[in-house]
This record gives structure tokens, sequence and C-alpha cells, in this order.
């Protein structure tokens, strides 16, 4: 069995655990949560089907989608704490 199947099916597992806190969580920083370990999972699939692939394309990809993550993690922070947009 290929390495990167088990990845994959790794990752499939997480995803559904993502999808359930993020379904159930009881506060918005639970969903949050949710949301921000599912960009990881997303930029990690990214980055290992570029190695599968031998693409580069997706390493860019993957940059991006992280650093939107981590911009949207901010900006959802700070309207936790705040409670508005600023």
């Amino acid at each position: 069995m290929s390495d990167l199947l088990i990845f994959a099916i790794f990752f499939a597992a997480l995803a559904l655990m993502n999808l359930y806190r993020l379904a159930v969580g009881p506060t918005a920083a639970d969903r949050q949560v949710a949301v921000d370990s599912a960009d990881i999972l997303i930029t990690c699939a990214l980055v290992l089907f570029s190695v599968y692939s031998g693409r580069g394309v997706y390493l860019d990809i993957a940059l991006v989608a992280a650093l939107l993550g981590i911009i949207d993690t901010m900006l959802v922070g700070r309207y936790l704490e705040n409670g508005r947009w600023q």
C-alpha cells in the first residue's frame, strides 16, 4: 500500500472529525479551531499531492491557502474578542 494512500485515508478521517466539531461545536471558538485545522489538513494534502505529481504549482497553492488560513484565524479571533470588526 502506498504511503500517500495511507496519508490520504488518515487526512480523510481527520477531516470527518473536523466536520463533526464544526457542526456540533458548542462555541464559535470551537468552530474556528475546526476550520483552522481543516486549513492545515488541506495545506498538507496539497504538499503531498505536489510531491506525488512532481509539480511545484501545488506548493504555491498550498502557501496561499496557509496564508489565507492565518489571516482568517486572526480576523475571527479579533471578532470573537471584541464582538465587532475593527
